[in-house]
C-alpha cells in the first residue's frame, strides 16, 4: 500500500484549486491560497516529486470525436491467472475505444469504460475484440446515459479517520 504524504492546509488548498483548473499560473495559485509565488511553486514541485500529483491530462469529449456512445464493459475472464492478466490489460489498453479499465474483486474481472461511433461499433468492439478472445468467459455491456465528474480528490479529514 502507498505510504500517505502528510499535507497541511496550503497543500489541500492549492490541490482543490489545481483540480479545478490545473493550467491556474503559479502567480495565482499564490495569491488565491495567500503564500508567495515561489512558495507557491515549491509547493506544487514538492507534490510533484512525492507522487501527489500524478500529471496534467487534456480531457477531450468523446462525442466530438465521434464516440458518442459509451459504454461500461464487465468482463469475466477464466482461468484468471498472473500470467493471463499482463497481456489482457495491455490488449484492451490499446484498444482506441478504451477510455479505463480496472480490474476487480466479485464476478467480474474487469470493468471498461469505452466510447464508441454507435450500437453496431459497441457490438463489433465485443465481439471482435472481448468475447473472440479465448480467455474471455463473459461479458455484460451497460450503456451509460450520463456521467458526472466528481472531486477533487483529498485525504480523509481526521473526523472521518477516527469514525
Amino acid at each position: 500500500m502507498a505510504e500517505s504524504v502528510v499535507l497541511d492546509p496550503v497543500d489541500l488548498h492549492l490541490l482543490r484549486l489545481l483540480q479545478n483548473d490545473a493550467r491556474t499560473t503559479y502567480r495565482d495559485l499564490a495569491a488565491q491560497v495567500g503564500v508567495a509565488p515561489s512558495t507557491c511553486l515549491d509547493r506544487v514541485t514538492r507534490l510533484r516529486r512525492s507522487g501527489v500529483i500524478l500529471g496534467h491530462r487534456l480531457e477531450l469529449d468523446p462525442a466530438k470525436l465521434g464516440r458518442g456512445l459509451q459504454a461500461l464493459l464487465s468482463v469475466q475472464v477464466r482461468p484468471h491467472r498472473r500470467e493471463l492478466v499482463g497481456p489482457f490489460v495491455e490488449r484492451i489498453r490499446a484498444l482506441p475505444e478504451s477510455l479505463t479499465v480496472f480490474h476487480l474483486t466479485g464476478p467480474d474481472d474487469y470493468l471498461v469504460h469505452v466510447a464508441v461511433a454507435d450500437m453496431s461499433d459497441l457490438q463489433r468492439l465485443v465481439l471482435d475484440e472481448f468475447t473472440s478472445q479465448r480467455e474471455v468467459a463473459r461479458v455484460e455491456t451497460r450503456l451509460i446515459f450520463q456521467r458526472w465528474d466528481c472531486g477533487p480528490v483529498l485525504p480523509p479529514s481526521p473526523s472521518a479517520q477516527s469514525g
